[in-house]
């Protein structure tokens, strides 16, 4: 016996697909015939299913946005991270952005098996993070380590903030200078 309705015609629902990204407001779903507030709709899209419990949507669209031009591990990384948050699992989004520091300090030239604070200061003084924007890739050591060291659990604004600036870091690092032409 099913619980859930024949397809029906949905109006007035935009969401993010997590599965393809794009903006949508579907015009078809599924309505669960003993709680009102759950649906499945479907995306125009993609015609993937998300689950609706009242504004709770599952999958969760990804935080963070597409970078360019980053290596093929790191970027892997980065999209664990962003995972992680379509998971719900803010905690590991914001180790695997601790991790993200490590990566890029090797991938630009630090030493393989240093200390994690060492990473981050090859990183300010080889210039790959903005004078003056010192302070947020210091945010994300204390929030990693925090995560990492003791007996923390991260929210969503957390993995949020990381998240926004590793994806600034990695467009500074990786994406700007990628777009520049390459000389013939």
């Amino acid at each position: 016996m099913t619980h859930w309705n024949e397809p029906i015609a949905v109006e007035g629902r935009q969401y993010t697909c997590a599965f393809c990204g794009s903006r949508v407001g579907p015009a078809r779903g599924y309505a669960h015939k003993t709680y009102k507030h759950h649906f499945i709709l479907l995306c125009p899209t993609c015609d993937r299913p998300t689950y609706f419990e009242g504004n709770h949507q599952t999958p969760a669209p990804l935080l963070g946005n597409d970078v360019k031009h980053v290596p093929t591990e790191i970027y892997s990384l980065y999209n664990e991270a962003r995972a992680c948050t379509g998971a719900k699992a803010y905690t590991a989004a914001v180790l695997a952005c601790r991790k993200i520091l490590m990566h890029i300090a090797v991938d630009k030239g630090a030493t393989p098996g240093a200390k994690f604070i060492e990473y981050v200061e090859y990183l300010g003084t080889e210039n790959y993070v903005p004078h003056g924007s010192e302070g947020w890739v210091d945010h994300i050591r204390k929030k990693g380590n925090e995560a990492n060291h003791e007996i923390a659990i991260m929210a969503e604004a957390d993995a949020l903030d990381l998240i926004n600036f590793i994806e600034m870091l990695l467009k500074l690092v990786y994406e700007f200078p990628g777009r520049i032409p390459k000389e013939t």
